[in-house]
Formats: C-alpha cells, sequence, structure tokens
C-alpha cells in the first residue's frame, strides 16, 4: 500500500501539469520525439512531488550519510549524457537532488527533472560503493531518458479516460488518499507501467556506463541483484513490488557482468569498490521500522518520541508515516487518520475545519478524554463520486501540540462503526511507561569475522523479526558460505 500511495502522489502531480504534449530532444539519443511534457515541465513536476514524497516518508536523520549519497550521486551525474559537453544547456544546468528516505523497504526510483531517492534499507543490502553508484546511475538514466514523460505520451494517447476524477481527492473531507477506500486502484495500477521492461533495460544499460565512466566496477552491482532475488522468493512474491516492470533479477545479473566487461573494455579498466569507505558511512544504520516513530504492539499503537498510545483495533491495519498514521479496516469500509493540527489549540482546529464549506456539522461539544483538552464534531461531506460520508473528528491537546483524529466511514455505515472509532479516540492517552519510551532500534552493526567458518556459524543471537537467512541475504552471502577470517560482516544489533 505504501508504494502504491507513493505512485499515486506522483500521479497526481503529474495530471495535473499535462498540459499536452510537447516535442523535445533526448538527452540519451540525441533525437527530437514527441513527449507527454516539456523538459520544464518535467522539473515543475519532480519539484512538486518531491515536497511530498519527502512528507510521505521522510528523510533519514544522517546529514552525513546524506551528504555521501548526493556527493556519490553527482560524481555518478557528471558522466551521464546529461553533463556532456554537446548535450543542449537546459539538460546541462538542471540540477539534481539525490535524497535517502527513511524506509526499511529496499528501493531506489527517480522523478522526472532530476530527484534521485535511495532508501535506508536499500543502502542496507548494498555490499560496496561500487554497488552504489549503478544504482544511481540507472535512476539517473531514467531522468536522462526522460522515460516518465515518454510513458505519459503514451498514457495520453489511449488511456486518459480511465484516470477520471479518482486520484484528484476529497479536499474538504481530508481523506487520505483515494487507494485507502478503494479510490482510484486503477490508477495506481497502471502509474507504474511508465516504465517498459525495455525502459529499464536501457536504464541498466546507462547506470553501467556512468559508473564505468567513474571508474567503478560495475560488475559488483551483479551480487545485488542475487540478493533481489533472494528477497523476493523469501516472501513468497515472484518479484518484489518496485521490480514489477524490471526484468527478472537473475536476467539482469548476467547482462550487468556482459554490461561491465564490455564497457571496460571500451573506457578502460574500472576496478573501483570502496567497500571499506561504504561500510563506515552505513554503519549505524536503522535496520527494519524504528520504533521511535511508532510501532504496534499488544493491541496498541506508541510513539515514544511524540509521548502518546492509543488502542488498535483487531480488525485494523496500521499504516505508520511520517506525518500520518492509518488505521485502515479489513474491509476498508472504515479508515481512521490521525495527523497534527496546525492550530494552537483543539477548539480553534474544530472550529476552523467544521466552517468548510461542503461540511454539514451534525454534532459537536468538548470533553477531556485521558485528562487532556478534546473537541469533538460530526460532519457529512459528499465525495467526487456523489457518496455521503460521516466523519467523526477529536481534536485533543497533547503536550503543546493539537492533534487530529478523524474517522470516516460511509453515513450509511457509521452506526456500526462508530463505537470502534471512539474506542481508538478516547483511548488516545499520555506515554508514561518508560518501556515504551525508551525502546531502541536495531542498528547495523560492522564485525570482521573472527574465524573462518560458514556464514550460519558466524551469526550472533539475532534481535527479534531478523532471522538467519535474511541477514545472509543482507550480506550478499549463502547461509553455507565459508567466510574467511577477517572479512566485514553486517549484522543486526539492538
Amino acid at each position: 500500500m505504501r508504494r502504491a500511495r507513493v505512485y499515486l502522489v506522483v500521479f497526481s502531480v503529474l495530471v495535473l501539469f499535462v498540459e499536452g504534449c510537447a516535442v523535445s530532444t533526448n538527452p540519451v539519443s540525441g533525437r527530437r520525439r514527441l513527449y507527454g511534457y516539456s523538459w520544464a515541465e518535467e522539473r515543475r513536476i519532480g519539484q512538486e512531488a518531491d515536497r511530498q514524497i519527502v512528507a510521505q516518508y521522510g528523510l533519514y536523520d544522517d546529514p552525513a550519510l546524506a551528504a555521501y549519497v548526493d556527493s556519490l550521486g553527482q560524481v555518478i551525474l557528471a558522466h551521464s549524457h546529461l553533463r556532456r559537453s554537446d548535450t543542449p544547456k537546459e539538460f546541462r544546468e538542471t540540477p539534481f537532488v539525490f535524497r535517502v528516505l527513511d524506509s526499511p523497504v529496499v528501493n531506489a526510483f527517480a522523478l522526472p527533472g532530476g530527484y534521485v531517492y535511495v532508501t535506508r534499507g536499500l543502502l542496507a543490502h548494498l555490499n560496496n560503493e561500487a554497488q552504489l553508484a549503478v544504482v544511481l546511475g540507472h535512476e539517473i538514466g531514467h531522468v536522462a531518458a526522460r522515460h516518465a514523460s515518454q510513458r505519459a505520451f503514451e498514457l495520453q494517447l489511449g488511456q486518459v479516460a480511465l484516470l477520471g476524477g479518482a486520484v484528484l481527492g476529497q479536499e474538504v473531507l481530508g481523506l487520505p488518499g483515494g487507494d485507502v477506500l478503494q479510490l482510484g486502484g486503477t490508477v495506481a495500477q497502471l502509474l507504474f507501467l511508465k516504465y517498459s521492461r525495455d525502459d529499464e533495460r536501457e536504464s541498466d544499460r546507462l547506470g553501467v556506463e556512468y559508473a564505468v565512466r567513474a571508474g567503478y566496477d560495475a560488475a559488483e552491482a551483479a551480487a545485488f541483484f542475487r540478493s533481489l532475488k533472494r528477497l523476493s522468493e523469501q516472501s513468497g512474491a515472484s518479484l518484489p513490488s518496485f521490480l514489477s516492470t524490471h526484468p527478472d533479477p537473475g536476467e539482469r545479473e548476467q547482462t550487468i557482468r556482459e554490461l561491465a566487461a564490455r564497457w571496460m573494455q571500451e573506457v578502460g579498466l574500472a576496478t573501483r569498490e570502496n567497500q571499506v569507505v561504504y561500510y563506515a558511512r552505513i554503519e549505524g544504520i536503522v535496520l527494519g521500522e524504528d520504533p521511535r516513530q511508532g510501532y504496534v504492539a499488544d493491541g496498541a499503537f506508541y510513539h515514544p518520541t511524540l509521548r502518546f498510545w492509543f488502542p488498535v483495533p483487531a480488525d485494523f491495519q496500521v499504516i505508520n508515516q511520517p506525518s500520518q498514521v492509518l488505521l485502515v479496516e479489513a474491509e476498508q469500509q472504515a479508515v481512521l487518520v490521525l495527523t497534527l493540527a496546525s492550530e494552537s489549540s483543539a477548539a480553534e482546529a474544530a472550529r476552523a475545519w467544521a466552517a468548510q464549506e461542503g461540511l454539514t456539522v451534525l454534532d459537536r461539544g468538548s470533553e477531556r478524554v485521558n485528562g487532556l483538552p478534546a473537541v469533538y464534531v460530526v460532519a457529512e461531506g459528499q465525495t467526487s463520486e456523489g457518496q455521503t460520508v460521516r466523519v467523526l473528528r477529536y481534536f485533543i491537546e497533547h503536550e503543546g501540540r493539537v492533534y487530529s483524529l478523524a474517522g470516516y466511514t460511509l453515513a450509511a455505515q457509521y452506526a456500526r462503526y462508530r463505537p470502534v472509532l471512539l474506542q481508538v479516540m478516547r483511548g488516545f492517552a499520555p506515554l508514561r511507561d518508560p518501556a515504551r519510551l525508551n525502546v531502541q532500534p536495531v542498528v547495523l552493526a560492522i564485525r570482521p569475522a573472527e574465524r573462518t567458518a560458514p556464514f550460519r556459524a558466524l551469526l550472533p543471537a539475532l534481535p527479534e523479526a531478523f532471522t538467519p537467512e535474511a541477514v545472509a541475504i543482507m550480506n550478499q552471502v549463502e547461509l553455507e558460505t565459508t567466510v574467511q577470517v577477517g572479512t566485514l560482516l553486517k549484522l543486526p544489533q539492538r
């Protein structure tokens, strides 16, 4: 759902900016062709969507790591088609931004106009700087070849009718994204068909070329693609979600080696791996979910940093994001959204929300929730599809912040879900339990192997939720692989 939501956000921004087709240059081929947007529009799209991506996922809080990834990205970019002397000026002068997202998902992606993202989950699964160079080169390749703009043009030719108004959201009601209430599912599915397998193969070729030109042994990336295949097999899926349009990882593993050999013959020997430097940069990175930003345990959601908790109903799934916490009912007939209000008091926040055009207020009042000042509002509004949605919304003051807990369901279903929504909202309370407040994440430790032995035999006691196979995949080895004494190992540590 997280992946679908990111693509839905990006696509919503794309739709808003499309103003017809544009004849423009492909910086990789040098040829002119029809695109969905001009290059200037692509830059605006990327800039607007970047703000939403950062709000959705949050940036990983490690300035040194962020600077390192950006610095390497700029080095690889310097060897791309976008920085060559015969490339038109508008491409050569486009600034690029490389960001590390605070997500445990193994993922990397790019937005049009020069925005490239890697997750901390991806960084933990890479074994050296050469592998990261190929990944960044691959994403730069998507931007340079203007793949998103190509797909947008093709979409405009035959699929615009599928979009309708589903992705535009319901601003008055404040619904947290159409896909949560089964709105815009077709759009979410269509969105990442925008990169075809041929696009991915081209970006693989470009990523290897750019990395080799920068002096890196791009063949190192083959081992990472082997790990991706193992990750997908471990999850029980044919491919990780972010690889749904990519060539098979096994195919890519072989292709990467061939491409690296070919480019080293043309450009010259490229041998840089920089494992020690890379490991020094990622040591201490958070692995898995960071409980300090909120976690579910024993039927409740706890947020140690903001010092609150609330009960989680048995049939609701929790989706924790930097800007909001979603509780989605199993049948997706009700959703509860926790956010921070911008107003300075619960009364002010309730008054501002209830005064919006398009809402019909049915009830309102004030009370204390576990000793905290609170104001509630019950209101109805119409979705873009003409359905009547009833909203129960509590505004609660806690430690200088105003929290909004908004429960949404169709008006006809409200009586059924009202007790469950109230259970959550009236269960919101200050968090004072030291054991819950002081919880710490699992982090990455780099340790040399103390003896020559199979990898399995070198593993210490692992934190909960970390299996030997998962740690082997993270190290790009098999459990029975013989590891030589002194070899640096990546190990989870609490």
